[in-house]
């Protein structure tokens, strides 16, 4: 591989950092960019491979997960998403 050249992890976290920070609403900025900002550097291939997915749902589906409002999908359902639930990492600034 070319050393300019960034490797496949690293491509795949850039691309899910900014499709985190831009949802398309505020509320879903702040839940999935924050929870991407204080725990993506700790994934790996299957944690990144499960953040993935959960980037391809509605916002409002990933909301209602994160604030228990709806039962979380089986395939979703692991100890990521119970960290997600958390909802410590959301940083709210005026």
């Amino acid at each position: 591989m070319n050393d300019n050249q960034p490797d496949s992890m690293e491509l795949r976290l850039r691309r899910a950092r900014y499709r985190a920070d831009h949802r398309g609403t505020k509320e879903a900025d702040l839940v999935v960019g924050g929870f991407f900002a204080r725990h993506g550097a700790d994934f790996d291939e299957a944690a990144m491979a499960w953040f993935e997915v959960v980037l391809q749902e509605q916002d409002v589906d990933i909301l209602a997960w994160a604030f228990g409002t709806a039962e979380v999908p089986a395939h979703l359902d692991n100890d990521w998403m119970t960290l997600l639930k958390k909802l410590d990492y959301v940083e709210v600034t005026k």
